[in-house]
């Protein structure tokens, strides 16, 4: 049996904890990256017109909005962290403790039970934008304080 790896625990934690919700996990092996996507979908029942960060306006019946967070090494990854909802670097080949990628996927599917009531929300009221949050201190409240395993950075 092959070992788990960080993929393979992200994988199945998404899969179990997040098939509410339409997720991808991009793992960028040049640039030893993995991306968490979320999406969140409304009903614009109304038809607002919707301005989204790039610009973008639209009218559509249904309004998409996407983020994601990113696991990363620090001494191989290049990104721009205001591209994402939280990022969180790993040991490189040591990995990341497995703890903590699992009370990753238990806040995110928080973030997204409140994301999707917000997002309900923004297209009835007269708020100007709308945005997920990540509060660290919430996440650490997810994570396990026993001992960890890490989960190896996956070979290719």
């Amino acid at each position: 049996m092959a070992k788990e790896t960080m993929l393979s625990f992200l994988e199945k934690q998404m899969e179990n904890k997040l098939a509410d919700y339409e997720t991808a996990l991009d793992w960028d092996v040049k640039n030893h990256t993995f991306e968490i996507i979320v999406q969140l979908f409304a009903e614009n029942r109304s038809q607002e017109v919707i301005n989204d960060v790039q610009g973008v306006i639209s009218d559509k019946e249904v309004i998409e909005f996407e983020d994601a967070i990113l696991l990363y090494d620090p001494q191989k990854s290049q990104f721009n962290p205001d591209d994402f909802l939280a990022v969180f670097p790993f040991k490189g080949k040591k990995g990341m403790e497995q703890n903590k990628i699992a009370g990753l996927v238990d806040y995110v599917k928080e973030i997204l039970d409140e994301g999707q009531s917000d997002l309900l929300d923004f297209l009835t009221s007269e708020e100007e934008t709308f945005e997920l949050t990540f509060d660290s201190k919430a996440f650490e409240t997810y994570v396990k304080k026993s001992p960890s395993t890490y989960l190896p950075y996956p070979n290719y």
